[in-house]
């Protein structure tokens, strides 16, 4: 297993990231082998959020850690202030109330990542900053950063921090994926894009992918002719991605490898530092993902890969 470093953490940050959005009570001896199994193969970072599983994922995690004792052992990130049918939820009030109910579900009295899981442009970065560095200060969050918002964003609220003497946001989790994004899962999403990846080679800023593997877009179960699963086609089906799922298997061919293995190896070669959220929930599924987070590929195969250059014609 190989690791970064965030800034505001002291401890390293696997960069396979267990995902938990089915972590739930009558299910629990499945997630708890399911960490285990994580743990075995040397990770030790949990993405969670305030909404996950009507908030029994932190619930899960909190009875997992008091039960094996290895909350020391483990980097928990967490996300709060999720809009809801009134509308976005990024204030004082709002984060407070999240952060609260989340330290109360996970049994912890500190979350070594907290992330807001969605922005409200309304509202100043810096106003954000202001409110978040109240935990930082106070010992309850190690590094803060955000899920969903812009780098333009990000960038506004560390100009504001750097100028006020402030803990800036340290990482962002947005989608990044070897297939692109034809519109947002959900209201809010982001995906990263060129000028985002960009910035982000640029600020060296570290990034948590999301649907890092596109929902199993790589993993040989869908074509264009296969079109049951309505939000897949919708937001990854398109020639150039289909393109892109080509030169995966032919690279992976090339490489003794499965597709779904280089489209992580993608998110994880990235010239900059990056963990990818992985959802894998059998044996089978994390070692695809634990063998596919060592693969090394140049940066002539990121491109061909992702259709930016024709140096390489055939692999």
């Amino acid at each position: 297993m190989e690791y970064i470093k965030v800034e505001g953490l002291d401890k390293p940050i696997s960069r396979l990231m267990k995902g938990s959005d089915y972590f739930y009570h009558d299910s629990y001896e499945k997630a708890a082998a399911n960490l285990d199994a994580f743990l075995a193969i040397g990770g030790n970072s949990i993405d969670s959020a305030h909404i996950y599983c009507g908030g029994q994922s932190e619930e899960v995690i909190g009875r997992y850690m008091q039960e094996r004792g290895n909350r020391d052992q483990l980097v928990i990130l967490t996300k709060g202030a999720h809009h809801d049918q009134n509308g976005p939820r990024v204030s004082e009030k709002d984060i407070r109330h999240d952060l609260t109910k989340s330290l109360e579900r996970l049994q912890t009295d500190f979350i070594d990542l907290y992330a807001l899981h969605r922005d409200d442009p309304n509202v100043p970065a810096g106003e954000v900053i202001e409110i978040l560095n109240e935990y930082v200060t106070s010992g309850v969050v190690g590094a803060i950063g955000v899920s969903n918002w812009t780098w333009k964003r990000i960038q506004e609220a560390n100009e504001y921090a750097a100028a006020h003497q402030l803990r800036g946001f340290t990482f962002s989790s947005p989608n990044l994926s070897l297939a692109k994004a034809n519109e947002p899962f959900w209201t809010g999403c982001v995906s990263a894009d060129e000028e985002t990846c960009a910035w982000h080679e640029k600020e060296q800023f570290p990034l948590f992918s999301w649907s890092s593997q596109a929902r199993g877009f790589f993993t040989g179960r869908f074509s264009p002719e296969v079109r049951d699963n309505a939000d897949l086609v919708r937001v990854f089906y398109s020639d150039e991605n289909w393109e892109r799922l080509d030169r995966a298997k032919q690279l992976a061919d090339s490489k003794n490898v499965t597709a779904i293995q280089i489209a992580l190896a993608y998110v994880l070669n990235q010239p900059f530092p990056t963990c990818a959220l992985i959802g894998a929930q059998s044996a089978e599924e994390l070692r695809s993902c634990d063998e596919g987070s060592l693969i090394h590929l140049t940066k002539d195969e990121l491109d061909w890969l992702d259709l930016t250059t024709e140096k390489l014609t055939k692999i």
